[in-house]
This record gives structure tokens, C-alpha cells and sequence, in this order.
């Protein structure tokens, strides 16, 4: 191999050296304007150039020209004097233009850095934020709401530039200011890069719903900061939407992990309000940090009461279920103890609205047994659209549903009829096009009751954009040809729901909205995970629509009554809602007297 020549070598290292960045090129700068003043002084002082006796003058003059680069003037000297000062004048100005283009370099890669949000936070007792979609504020919403007057932080990391995140929050969302935001640009699936955020020192690290399969990834890389530091405490949540994608339990206690499985919830909610339209609202109140929701508290005066006698004497809130030990047991029974150290679960406005007053005794009512008639049913409720819920919407469907349509390609026909069989209702199916208007109209003639659903092996804008316009078709069959049923539509995001949220009385369950929802007061009130689990589960206490006298609770009753009689039957009465006008009152004073017709609905959490 040929011997690189000493001009190869020399570019070498200059070229590493120019590599190492500003420190290097300073440091060669300072040793080029050494050199240049050096030599330059050995001439001048022993060619005798100048009238300077001693070498240190000399030395100094020729610095002090490189460093100034003042040209000499005409008469300073001879040629060669004037020839080798205005060289270090030269060298001078070579060195200051290249510092400056240093100096100017690095405050701008300094500004470009700060404006892509890659400077380390320096926060505690903050909210990280993991993943930016443009349109979705929900999530950002209630964490503002949740601070209330409180001073908080929230920090939001995403692969989008930090200017454009904050362009967007700015159009979109008012921000207090008690309530700083901080954006930064980070890989989300990266634990190195995501350590800017101070995930360690935060109270709690929030990953927007997503696909599962980056929710998963997202989850690995903030497990594996929280994992290698010590007492660490944040919280993490996240939504799923398949079983498969569920972080082991052992793995989810050791790093602090929630995660919430959505789409059976959601599927629940649509049976639910197919034939009760406004359930899904009362998801929304008790969720939403507007309003209404769930607090636990303690009440002074409570301890050594039974539930009964806390639920009939409480104002301002109702009573769902004690806390105790860090367990929550949801709707006990009446004659339940609340012991020392226990708090209330309770459904108010603030968490210090609530209190006992004292109120008449309230007989222990006397429950007629519900009589078994011959009913003509709900109507037939058609589906339109197929996905992996579908199952459990045929499950969830009220008692009365006895004739179910679904149109779609479907295929799981078998399993299905196997479990309308045992639900007691008929099933049929239609796999034709649905989304051509004669056929959707021929279909929209049969229905009492109209469920959308979201085509979930769609991209999500391509699902809600099919559904809006099935929507917009049903609307309008209802208004040409007078059709009386009602619409429940399933979206997947927020935006694409507020283009068509008209008053028209359809039930919208949107899965980004309702998963905002559920994350926010996750990493806002962590010490109610377990009533949400249950909530939010097909398993334990759940929200229904129940009438009046379906829970004989018709005439003109106090509320304090009719929770006397909701809890005889295992039920605690959050509101109601008066037949016909889908407007839910939440919370009613407790000596307030209600006039509840016999279709009239109280909204209740309780057993199925």
C-alpha cells in the first residue's frame, strides 16, 4: 500500500479536527493567531523592521495588529515592515470572520435546537404526555381542567417539531396561566431520547391513544427509564384495544402501569345506548373533569354509618362505594360499616360539595316482584358495519332487543347465532353493500333502533369518513320519510365527530374522546383506577338507563326516596333523564321532589 504523502496527512487531521466541533476550530484559531504574531515578531525584531528595543514589545505590536487587524500606515515603516504588518492585518481578519461564522453557527444550531425541543426539562410533580395528533385536544383539555387554580405542568413529547405543537395548542386550546405546556421533539419509543422529559421526576406519564402495537412499543421505552431508577414513582397509563396487547400483570405492578382495554367498553356503551340514547353522555359526565365525577373523600360525620344512612342523608353527592385500604368495593351492601380510616366514593361536583344533613326517616321500602308480561319488545336493531365487537354488543343488548340485523361482511355467522340464541333474540345478516343508498334505505325501513360502527381494519380516517356518510344518508331518511328510530354512531376520532354533531339527538361514541377521557382521570386520580377498572369492565358495577318503573319509582317521589328504593335493588341513582328529551340532570338536591312518569329514566350504577 502507498504511503499517504505528508499533504494527505495534513488534511487528515485537519479534517478531524474541524470535525470536533466549535471547541477545536477556537483552539486552532488561537494557535493560527499565535503563529501568525510569532513569526512576524522574530522578523520584524531581528531584521531590525522596527524601533522597539525589546522583543516582548515587538511581539506585542504584532499581536495587537492580528488580534485588531489595523492596516499600518505609509510612513510606519519600510516595504517590508508594511508588507508583513498588513499580512497580520490580513491573518487578523481571516481570524475574526471565521470566529464570528463560529460564534453566529452555534447560537443558531443553539436556537434551532431550542425551537425543536431538544433541551433537557427540568420539571417535577409534572404530566408527560406521550404522542401529538393535531385535532385531538380532549386529552389536553381535561388535564387543564383537572388542575383547576393549581399550578401545573404538562409536557408533551412527539416525533412533530416543537413550533408546530405549540401552533397547534395555540389555535386550539386556552391555556391558563396557572398551566405551562412544554413541547418537545422526541422519538417516543426511544428511552434515551425520552429522558429530556424528565419522565423519573414526574408525577405521571400519560401515552395518547394509538394503535396498540405503539402504545406497546411507547409503554417498553418509559418501563424501561422507570425501571433503572430508584423510587420512582409516576404513574403510567394507557389504552388498548385488544386483549393481546395487555402488559403482564406482574411487569405493569413493578413500573407502575394502567393500561385500559377500550373497545369492549366502547362496545358495551353502544349496546347500551342504542336503545337508551344517552348513556353514553353519563360515560362523558362521570369521566369528564367538567361537571360531575368521582371522588374520593372523607366525610366528616360519616364514620360509624351504615351506606343506607350515608346514602339517604348525603347532599351535594351520592354515595357509590367505600375506599378502603386502598381497595375500593363499589356499591356494598346497605348495612355496610363505613369503618375508621375508610373514605366515600362519591359522585359530586367538587370533592368538598358533599355533606349530611338531616333529613325524616325514610321507611324501608317494600320491592313488588318484577312482574314477567309479554312485552312487544325494543324493535329490531340494525347494524351497520362489522368489527371485533360485535359479540359483545349482541351480549350487552337490553333484555328486550329480541331481533337483531347486522349488515356487513361477516364472518363469524355460526358464533353469532350461537350467542343470540342464548341472549333469547333472532339474528339475521346482509352482506351486500349497505353504503348504496337504495339498499341502505331498504335496511333503514326495518329499524327501530340504528348502530354505526367504525370498520376497524380501516385506516381511521377512512373509517369515520364511511361512517359520516352512512350517518348523513340515515339522517336524512328520517326527516324525508319520517322514520322515528335513533342513531348511534361509533367514530375513531374527535374532529371527524364535531363535522357532523348536530342537535339531532345521535348518541356519538368516539373511541380518541372516551380514551381521553379515561387517561386523563387515570393520571389525575390514580387511587380510583380500581373503580374505573371495574366501571369500564364487564364484570361488577356498571351505568344504566333504568325507567322509573322498571325501579317503581313512578308518581311524585323525593330523591331522597328514590335512592331508598334504587338501593333496596342494588343501585345508586346518579340523575335522571325525562322521557323524550335526552337532557340528563346529574346530582338533584336531595329534597328535591321528582315527578318520574312510568318512561321516564334514572341513571344508575349498580349489577346488571
Amino acid at each position: 500500500m502507498k504511503k499517504p504523502t505528508l499533504k494527505q496527512r495534513f488534511s487528515y487531521w485537519f479534517d478531524n479536527q474541524m470535525s470536533k466541533g466549535m471547541g477545536s476550530l477556537i483552539k486552532l484559531l488561537v494557535i493560527f493567531t499565535l503563529t501568525v504574531g510569532i513569526v512576524v515578531a522574530l522578523l520584524l525584531f531581528f531584521l531590525h523592521l522596527t524601533s522597539e528595543e525589546s522583543f516582548g514589545g515587538v511581539l506585542w505590536k504584532s499581536l495587537y495588529t492580528v488580534l485588531r487587524s489595523s492596516f499600518p500606515g505609509f510612513h510606519d515603516g519600510n516595504g517590508l515592515y508594511l508588507f508583513l504588518m498588513t499580512f497580520s492585518a490580513i491573518c487578523g481578519m481571516m481570524v475574526t470572520s471565521v470566529l464570528i461564522g463560529i460564534v453566529s453557527a452555534a447560537i443558531r444550531d443553539k436556537i434551532n435546537n431550542l425551537r425543536r425541543g431538544n433541551s433537557q426539562v427540568l420539571e417535577e410533580g409534572h404530566t408527560v404526555v406521550l404522542g401529538f395528533y393535531p385535532g385531538e385536544y380532549t386529552l389536553l383539555r381535561q388535564l387543564i381542567l383537572a388542575a383547576a387554580e393549581q399550578p401545573a405542568c404538562i409536557v408533551i413529547a412527539d416525533s412533530m417539531e416543537k413550533d408546530k405543537m405549540e401552533e397547534y395548542i395555540k389555535g386550539n386550546v386556552t391555556v391558563p396561566k396557572n398551566v405551562r405546556i412544554i413541547c418537545r421533539t422526541a422519538d417516543i419509543f426511544d428511552p434515551v431520547t425520552l429522558e429530556k422529559c424528565s419522565i423519573s421526576t414526574c408525577k405521571s406519564v400519560i401515552i395518547s391513544p394509538t394503535s396498540d402495537e405503539r402504545t406497546t412499543k411507547a409503554l417498553l421505552a418509559v418501563s424501561a427509564i422507570i425501571g433503572k431508577e430508584e423510587g420512582c414513582t409516576a404513574n403510567v397509563g394507557a389504552i388498548i384495544t385488544k386483549e393481546d396487547y395487555k402488559f403482564p400483570p406482574s411487569i405493569a405492578e413493578r413500573h407502575n402501569v394502567t393500561t385500559l382495554q377500550t373497545n369492549e367498553t366502547l362496545a358495551r356503551i353502544i349496546a347500551h345506548s342504542c336503545t337508551q340514547p344517552g348513556l353514553s353522555t353519563t360515560f362523558k359526565e362521570v369521566f369528564n373533569f367538567e361537571g360531575n365525577e368521582m371522588y374520593c373523600i372523607d366525610l366528616p360525620g360519616a364514620e360509624g354509618l351504615t351506606f343506607e344512612q350515608i346514602t339517604l342523608s348525603m347532599d351535594g353527592g351520592v354515595p357509590v362505594g367505600i375506599s378502603r385500604k386502598g381497595i375500593i368495593l363499589m356499591k356494598p351492601d346497605p348495612q355496610e360499616v363505613l369503618g375508621e380510616g375508610d373514605k366515600l366514593l362519591v359522585f359530586s361536583e367538587e370533592n368538598d360539595t358533599s355533606s349530611l344533613v338531616s333529613m325524616p326517616e325514610i321507611p324501608r321500602p317494600e320491592i313488588r316482584p318484577a312482574k314477567r308480561e309479554e312485552e312487544e319488545g325494543a324493535g329490531k336493531v340494525v347494524i351497520f358495519g362489522y368489527n371485533e365487537t360485535i359479540s359483545t354488543i349482541l351480549h350487552e343488548l337490553p333484555e328486550d332487543v329480541n331481533d337483531v340485523l347486522i349488515a356487513g361482511k361477516c364472518d363469524r355467522e355460526e358464533v353469532l347465532e350461537s350467542i343470540a340464541d342464548r341472549e333469547g333474540m333472532k339474528v339475521s345478516f346482509f352482506s351486500g353493500d349497505y353504503t348504496k343508498t337504495r339498499v341502505l334505505l331498504e335496511l333503514a325501513k326495518k329499524a327501530a333502533h340504528v348502530v354505526v360502527l367504525s370498520d376497524h381494519n380501516l385506516d381511521e380516517e377512512k373509517a369515520d369518513t364511511q361512517s359520516i356518510f352512512v350517518l348523513l344518508n340515515l339522517r336524512d331518511f328520517r326527516v324525508r320519510f319520517g322514520f322515528t328510530y335513533n342513531i348511534t354512531v361509533e367514530m375513531r376520532r374527535e374532529h371527524n365527530q364535531r363535522l357532523v354533531d348536530t342537535d339531532d339527538n345521535t348518541d356519538y361514541v368516539v373511541s380518541s374522546n372516551m380514551s381521553a377521557l379515561f387517561l386523563a382521570q387515570l393520571a389525575e386520580s390514580p387511587e380510583l383506577t380500581g373503580a374505573f377498572r371495574e366501571i369500564l369492565s364487564s364484570e361488577g358495577c356498571e351505568f344504566y338507563l333504568k325507567t322509573a318503573e322498571e325501579l317503581q319509582c313512578t308518581g311524585s317521589r323525593s330523591v331522597a326516596e328514590i335512592r331508598s328504593i334504587a338501593l333496596v335493588q342494588g343501585y345508586a341513582v346518579l340523575g335522571y333523564m325525562k322521557n323524550g328529551t335526552y337532557k340528563c340532570t346529574y346530582n338533584p338536591p336531595l329534597n328535591e321532589t321528582l315527578e318520574m312518569d312510568p318512561e321516564d329514566s334514572l341513571i344508575v350504577v349498580g349489577e346488571k
